[in-house]
């Protein structure tokens, strides 16, 4: 016999959109219920960002060990080889996320939500069954919540499988691949393929496109393509995957090259990170009379679907497909349900590659600022001449710090930056496009010394014509 229950909200969906709008439901008093199929957290938190981020950090320091095993690096020197216990590796990646997993659960708790584990199918758009481990649950609420986030895209012709795997089980293989072929040269395909090189394995990049990461301008990611390429990763690029062929268990990638040439590259797995595709399949959205955005669902600017009181938000309406803006847009749907005046209309959501230089990114590059009819005038400040940078051993190959700017009243229009550790720069960028800032507000803000944040300010000073360091 199955258990009704009625809500206030209902939030389909625990990761980082999902949870968060319950949380904050919550905190206003709100009768919540989230149901979750898996577990809480989400893509970012059990498959994506957290175990990738992890993963890419045990990369890093192993590389490092093996550079000064290879000969001293900076004064320091290793005896012997370094070894790595990929078993282990992959405990301590799974401890973090159960213990930020048990954090999520824990502030779900304390906010009062009522989580139920297992599968929402909608009747109709306020009205679900929830498929348990136990009996179903169905569930009749005033407001609904859609938060289900996204999936990895497969190829027709490279279904996942076997040794044909999405990035959630490259965060999870049993031992590292001999030979990774990596399909599809965005952030994803080179933030795992950059580790997987670190930590020891062959890679090769497939990109159909003539250059990596086109998300982030030729400039930004000119120093990833040095360290690929001085690393021994091999680039494909303007090659199209066309099949796999596999004889006497062991695979080939059938690619064709801008010349028309077959080739086959020999791959113990094959990732294939060719994009996300939003998750509105399975689940009853036909039955919600919801209005679609192509493959999305439809929203205004406060995340509300055409059907009165459903609310979409994360992955689900659009990109960017970031935690960050899934978390900010749940917040503020809570928020408007408890009755308060928001809209989502950030003046930009900064994007973050974790790559070999990291690169971040906010607002318009020096061409998006020029399509769009600016005058833009830009700083670009080197790596080179900031000490800190120098001191971290990471000045070359290139790295910078960039600032895009109105010419006639120097209003921001975008930030970048491409080097180690940059990601960190990222609430800075953001937080001085959301303010309205001008390059004289950057230059007149003391940045710490030495920090490599002093960059940011140099790129201003420079704009301004009187950079002080270069």
């Amino acid at each position: 016999m199955s258990e009704a229950i009625k809500a206030k909200v209902l939030v389909v969906g625990g990761g980082p959109g999902g949870y968060v709008a319950a949380i904050r439901a919550g905190q206003l008093g709100l009768d919540t219920v989230l149901v979750e199929a898996d577990r809480l957290g989400g893509t970012c938190l059990i498959r994506g960002c957290i175990p990738s981020k992890a993963l890419i950090d045990v990369a890093a320091e192993f590389y490092a060990m093996s550079k000064a095993a290879g000969g001293a690096h900076r004064g320091l020197s290793l005896g012997g080889t370094p070894t790595l216990d990929l078993a282990q590796t992959l405990r301590w990646k799974d401890a973090v996320v159960d213990k930020l997993n048990g954090g999520v659960t824990g502030l779900l708790k304390r906010a009062k939500v009522r989580v139920i584990c297992g599968w929402a199918t909608f009747q109709d758009a306020k009205t679900c069954q929830v498929r348990t481990s136990g009996e179903p649950v169905t569930i009749t609420t005033e407001h609904v919540i859609l938060a289900n986030g996204s999936l990895p895209v497969a190829l027709p012709f490279l279904p996942f499988g076997g040794d044909v795997i999405s990035s959630t089980e490259a965060l999870d293989l049993a031992r590292l691949p001999g030979n990774l072929v990596v399909v599809g040269a965005g952030y994803i395909g080179l933030e795992l393929g950059s580790a997987f090189r670190k930590l020891g394995s062959q890679v090769t990049v497939v990109e159909a496109l003539d250059r990596i990461l086109p998300l982030f301008d030729a400039e930004l990611a000119a120093p990833v393509a040095r360290w690929l390429e001085k690393s021994g990763v091999v680039l494909h690029l303007g090659a199209r995957a066309k099949g796999l062929e596999t004889k006497r268990g062991r695979h080939a990638l059938i690619i064709e090259d801008k010349e028309g040439t077959e080739r086959r590259l020999d791959a113990d797995k094959i990732l294939v990170t060719v994009g996300r595709r939003p998750n509105t399949q399975g689940w009853g959205l036909e039955s919600m009379a919801v209005d679609m955005a192509g493959p999305f669902v439809k929203v205004d600017e406060r995340c509300a679907t055409s059907m009165k009181d459903v609310w979409a938000i994360g992955d689900l309406v659009g990109e960017p497909m970031l935690e960050h803006k899934a978390a900010a847009q749940g917040e503020m749907v809570a928020e408007i349900i408890a009755g308060e005046r928001r809209r989502f209309d950030p003046a930009a959501i900064a994007a973050v590659c974790f790559t070999q230089p990291e690169i971040v990114s906010a607002g318009l590059s020096p061409d998006e600022a020029k399509a769009a009819g600016a005058d833009p005038i830009v700083g670009v400040f080197p790596f080179s001449a900031n000490g800190r940078a120098r001191a971290l051993d990471v000045a070359e190959d290139g790295c910078f710090a960039r600032v895009v700017a109105r010419r006639d009243d120097h209003r921001l229009l975008g930030l970048q930056a491409v080097g180690d550790h940059v990601s960190e720069l990222s609430a800075e960028f953001a937080l001085a496009l959301e303010m309205g800032a001008r390059l004289e507000d950057l230059a007149g803000t003391i940045h710490v010394h030495p920090t490599l944040s002093e960059t940011i300010h140099e790129a201003a000073l420079r704009a301004l014509g009187r950079a002080i360091h270069i």
